[in-house]
């Protein structure tokens, strides 16, 4: 009897050795298939379309076409894109997201913390590594407060999708933009992992976006993500 297919990556660097270190990795994982390697952005947009990837694996800087306008090309018709770069500026993490990234993960991550979020990314779900969203967090309570401008109607409808969340669908996205997978914010709240799982479609469904990521962006953008630690409500909480 057949397994499950493989999840099948595209690795897009333009170091190749990197290239390679990382397709030694991902090709010793169970369940992970290396479909191809690229060099640079158009040429990665090029192999997604032919091969078809279920995950690409995205470097921020190449030359040609970067990691970001190739993510953005290939947002909402091709592979589930996680970034994979050794910055965190607050800009690159931005652009990514905002180019429709599933994910953003730095290099020195562990090999297994790669294989845990390439299967996390093919499963649908986001990946933020911790220590940028913990920067990116920084960056921005640290940041002067802008002076108010008429907010767009696109604006105005993103925070009204927000003020429609119960507080137990905001703990859990805070937690998810905390970095924190599904498992962990079970555990942190004491809930089953199947009742975490329906609180982020609901609040997908609420924000009306495609992904986790989108709904950690949003959550950012309108001020839900607050300048203190965030501490779980003990078990019984609503």
């Amino acid at each position: 009897m057949n397994g499950p297919r493989p999840v099948r990556v595209l690795i897009a660097d333009d170091d190749p050795l990197l290239r390679a270190g990382l397709a030694v990795v991902l090709e010793t994982a169970e369940g992970i298939e290396v479909a191809g390697q690229a060099e640079d952005g158009l040429r990665t947009v090029e192999l997604a379309r032919a091969l078809r990837p279920d995950v690409v694996l995205m470097d921020v800087r190449m030359p040609g076409c970067d990691g970001i306008e190739a993510t953005r090309r290939l947002a909402g018709v091709g592979p589930r894109v996680l970034v994979l770069t050794t910055f965190h500026h607050d800009a690159y993490v931005w652009g990514a997201l905002r180019a429709g990234a599933a994910g953003f993960l730095l290099k020195r991550a562990s090999p297994e913390r790669l294989i845990d979020a390439v299967h996390a990314v093919a499963a649908g779900e986001a990946v933020l590594d911790p220590a940028v969203t913990r920067d990116l967090l920084g960056h921005l309570l640290a940041a002067p407060a802008p002076a108010p401008a008429p907010a767009s109607a696109a604006a105005r409808d993103d925070g009204g999708r927000l003020a429609a969340l119960t507080a137990r669908e905001r703990e859990v996205l805070r937690l998810a933009a905390d970095g924190h997978p599904n498992d962990e914010i079970a555990a942190l709240l004491h809930l089953a992992e199947s009742t975490v799982k329906t609180h982020v479609k609901r609040i997908l469904a609420k924000l009306d976006v495609h992904d986790r990521s989108q709904a950690v962006a949003a959550a950012y953008r309108h001020g839900l993500m607050g300048p203190h630690p965030y501490r779980p409500p003990g078990p019984g909480a609503p």
